[in-house]
């Protein structure tokens, strides 16, 4: 009895480690080719639980999700100016047929990408050199990576590879012309601001040699219609002179002596010396003669 329960359960062991080994799984992320005898018999790509003959037969997976090849470092392109350009790019890659894959790279991811690398980088080579500076930077960048990804996806084929998308990250000049520019750049900047700066002067040297100009015609109006108003001025004084001398002349002689009079003395210390009979006193002799008739 128990030799029997013995031998069920070595052979309940044994069907079971069969059945592990004829059983294999494929999830949706991954392509599965069979080989039988090193040949491939099938190629499986759906998602499910399936069999194989052990011993006889053998599971490869291959990855079916969308893989990344990156460049380590840019690459150094001419475009057709001459002119270097350092060019950091990415490519979006996956496997579409898994047969086709293996027989041509050996079902290694690494010769895979070696060959997809070498395909981008002479695409590449070949658009940047039909291209200026300017076209690649700005002006036909997406022109560029769409028809990179068509022309490397043609080549990918052959090797069961599809080329979902190439982008290029950056493009950049290299150092020593990034400073060559720079320095240009710089230079150039500083000429503008020269010539900015003497023009702003020769501006200000205009509108000081005007703001002289008007200073100057200011003046000489102001001092015209000052003389002009000092002229008008003198003469009706003049003019009222005349007439008050023309109306009573005694009275202007009068007047005039005691203008005189009142300068001469002026301060208590002047001191005049005239003679007795002189014209300076003849008011003064003829306002005492009349003082003493009143008496």
């Amino acid at each position: 009895m128990k030799a029997s329960l013995n031998f069920i359960a070595a052979a309940a062991a044994g069907v079971l480690v069969l059945l592990g080994a004829m059983i294999f799984t494929v999830d949706q992320r991954q392509h599965a080719i069979v080989f039988q005898l090193g040949e491939v018999r099938e190629v499986i790509s759906e998602p499910g639980l399936y069999f194989k003959w052990p011993m006889i037969q053998n599971v490869r997976y291959f990855d079916k999700r969308i893989l990344t090849l990156d460049s380590a470092e840019p690459e150094r392109f001419i475009t057709s100016e001459k002119k270097n350009v350092l060019v950091d790019s990415f490519v979006k890659w996956r496997i579409v047929d898994p047969k086709l894959y293996y027989v041509s790279v050996a079902g290694e991811e690494a010769r895979a990408r070696t060959r997809l690398a070498q395909t981008v980088n002479a695409g590449l080579r070949e658009e940047f050199g039909k291209r200026t500076v300017h076209d690649v930077v700005s002006g036909e960048r997406d022109k560029i990576m769409e028809q990179m990804r068509e022309k490397a996806d043609q080549d990918a084929r052959k090797i069961g590879v599809q080329i979902v998308d190439v982008r290029v990250k950056r493009v950049d000049l290299p150092s020593e012309v990034s400073e060559s520019v720079y320095r240009r750049m710089e230079a150039e900047r500083k000429r503008v601001a020269n010539e900015l700066r003497s023009e702003g002067s020769a501006e200000a040297e205009k509108v000081r040699a005007d703001a002289d100009r008007q200073r100057e015609v200011i003046v000489a109006e102001a001092y015209r219609d000052a003389q002009k108003v000092k002229g008008e001025g003198d003469a009706k004084a003049a003019a009222i002179y005349a007439q008050a001398f023309g109306q009573n002349p005694e009275f202007y002689a009068f007047y005039r002596s005691l203008e005189a009079y009142r300068n001469s003395f002026k301060n208590k210390g002047d001191v005049i010396v005239v003679e007795p009979n002189s014209d300076f006193f003849k008011y003064m002799k003829s306002l005492g003669r009349g003082e003493k008739a009143a008496k």
